[in-house]
C-alpha cells in the first residue's frame, strides 16, 4: 500500500494599501493554513497503515516523492532603461518599472533518486501591479511561474534540519487582470531560478519547509514597445510551509 504523507510603492503589506490588495495577501497564507489542517486526519491514518504493511516496489518508488505547499513572499527589484524602439511615441524616454510586493503561493513536486540526484516541478503565483513611470501606466497582474530544476539533499542534518538546493529554469507568465490590467495582453517570459533551504521532518511522513528562492527574468511589457526598456530584474522569495513525503 501507498505510503502517504512521510516524512504593489504602493505595498500590499502596507496599512494604507486598499483593503483589496491586503486581502489577497492574507489568502495564500490561509490556503497553505488550511491545508494543513486538511491533511492531518490523513497523515495519521495513513502512518498507521505503513507501519503494518509490507512495502511493495510501488512504494518504494512513491517513496521517492514529496509535494510541498508554502507561502511565498514576492520582492521584485525595479527596473529603469531607455525605450530603445524607435517606432515607439515615447522612444528615448527613461522608463522605470516598479512592481509592488505581496504575497503569493508555491506548490512543487519532487523526486530525489539520490541525496544528489534529484528533480523538482515548480507552480508559483502572485498577483500584484506593475507601476509604470510613463503616462502613468498602471497594470495589475497575475503572474504564474512554471519552472523543472535539479535539486540536491546533502545528506547531513543540523539541529534537526535537512538541507536542500535547487535550481533551474521554465517560463513565468504574466497576466493582466481583466478589472485592473488596462486590457493588455499576456506576455511570457523565460525564467530561472535558484533555491536553498531546510526541511524539519515532523515525523516520516509529514514536515515544515523554510526556503529562500531568487527568480531571473527580463522586466514584462506586455507586447507593447512604449512600455519595453529590456532590463533583466529578480524576485526574491522568502517562503514558509509544509512538505508530505509519500
Amino acid at each position: 500500500m501507498l505510503k502517504f504523507f512521510r516524512r504593489t510603492r504602493v505595498s500590499a503589506l502596507s496599512p494604507s494599501a486598499p483593503a483589496s490588495l491586503r486581502s489577497n495577501t492574507r489568502r495564500p497564507a490561509r490556503f497553505v493554513a488550511g491545508l494543513a489542517l486538511l491533511a492531518a486526519p490523513l497523515l495519521c491514518l495513513h502512518a498507521a497503515n505503513a507501519q503494518s504493511t509490507p512495502m511493495t516496489p510501488f512504494d518504494r518508488f512513491a517513496d521517492k516523492f514529496e509535494l510541498g505547499v508554502s507561502a511565498s513572499g514576492e520582492i521584485t527589484k525595479d527596473t529603469s532603461g531607455p525605450v530603445l524602439a524607435t517606432a515607439a511615441s515615447n522612444y528615448g524616454f527613461n522608463l522605470t518599472l516598479k512592481p509592488s510586493t505581496t504575497v503569493g503561493y508555491l506548490v512543487n513536486l519532487r523526486y530525489t533518486a539520490k541525496p544528489y540526484v534529484g528533480l523538482e516541478l515548480n507552480y508559483d503565483v502572485a498577483r500584484y501591479t506593475e507601476n509604470f513611470n510613463y503616462a502613468p501606466v498602471t497594470v495589475q497582474t497575475q503572474a504564474a511561474e512554471y519552472t523543472i530544476g535539479y535539486v540536491i539533499h546533502p545528506p547531513h542534518v543540523f539541529f534537526g534540519l535537512h538541507p536542500f538546493v535547487s535550481g533551474g529554469a521554465g517560463a513565468t507568465a504574466f497576466r493582466p487582470t481583466k478589472g485592473g490590467g488596462e486590457g493588455l495582453p499576456n506576455k511570457a517570459r523565460m525564467t530561472y531560478f535558484g533555491d536553498a533551504g531546510v526541511d524539519a521532518p515532523f515525523n516520516d511522513y509529514f514536515g515544515f519547509r523554510l526556503q529562500f528562492r531568487e527568480v531571473f527574468f527580463l522586466a514584462p511589457d506586455y507586447g507593447q514597445n512604449y512600455l519595453t526598456n529590456l532590463q533583466h530584474t529578480h524576485t526574491a522569495e522568502p517562503a514558509f510551509g509544509f512538505y508530505l513525503h509519500f
